[in-house]
């Protein structure tokens, strides 16, 4: 039986990889090439051809208006993203974990769940101001529920009989928490991760169209308001551009930490 030699990968592996890359680049190539031909001949100010946004795109998006505009997003992302991720994984656990503070805190969160975060911006505003703050607020309030939501719903998928086992064995409190629950419930607090990483980068926008003076939101509607049409395309494929790689980094983060999770699944999908 010949064997591969150590550090080669296998003739497979190359094809599956790129096969997987063709995947995923050919819709994105042919809607931008439907968007190109489809616009071309376009005379409607509202709607300018692809190559004219394209050109316009370097002149418009350049080092300084980067830092000026896409970090400070960036930044009121992540801060938002983080404290709901840390909020929403803490309140799912607690409320996951016992069933009578389920009782008593579900009605309470699904009437919470069931107001859009957009409104509550002006609600925010009133209480956190203006500032990085209120947007923010405006961020984790959006983000918090699918994170706590199903991390509820993780923790109390926890198998039975390995609950019965460590508690057999004597690890309780932190150490069952540690070893146990958050284990068993991260492929669904990720799930949650996931849904919420969108949520956030809507949230960023709309919260930055209000009292704002600088942020990808704040400059397409500054490009609205002076009819500066491709320079408004141009930030709207920003946005794109960054949910895509926001996107492929949290799949990186994700296949590394549940790397256990993906290849029990491969090898039970293998198994006859």
């Amino acid at each position: 039986m010949s064997e591969v030699p150590v550090g080669r990968a296998r003739p497979g592996t190359w094809l599956r990889v790129l096969l997987r890359l063709l995947y995923a680049v050919a819709l994105p190539v042919l809607l931008v090439v439907l968007w190109w031909f489809a616009s071309d001949d376009s005379t409607d100010v509202y709607w300018p051809p692809l190559r004219t946004i394209l050109k316009t795109f370097p002149d418009v998006w350049t080092g300084e208006r980067l830092r000026g505009d896409l970090r400070p997003s960036l930044l009121r992302l992540f801060g938002g993203y983080t404290a709901a991720a840390v909020a929403g994984v803490a309140l799912g656990t607690l409320i996951g974990s016992y069933r009578r503070v389920r009782a008593v805190c579900e009605p309470v969160l699904e009437f919470l769940r069931a107001i859009p975060p957009p409104v509550l911006v002006p609600v925010i505003m009133l209480f956190a101001g203006i500032g990085d703050g209120m947007k923010v607020a405006v961020i984790a309030s959006g983000c918090v529920w699918p994170i706590l939501l199903n991390t509820v719903e993780g923790v109390r998928a926890v198998d039975s009989v390995m609950a019965e086992t460590a508690r057999s064995y004597g690890i309780t409190g932190a150490a069952r928490l540690r070893a146990l629950v958050l284990p068993a419930a991260s492929p669904q607090i990720f799930a949650g991760l996931r849904q919420a990483l969108s949520i956030g980068i809507i949230l960023m926008v709309i919260s930055e169209m209000f009292a704002a003076s600088n942020g990808l939101g704040f400059t397409i509607v500054q490009f609205q308001r002076g009819f500066a049409i491709p320079d408004m395309w141009t930030g709207i494929l920003v946005l794109g551009l960054l949910g895509f790689v926001l996107s492929v980094v949290f799949q990186l983060i994700e296949r590394r930490v549940l790397g256990w999770y993906h290849g029990l699944r491969a090898s039970s999908r293998r198994s006859p």
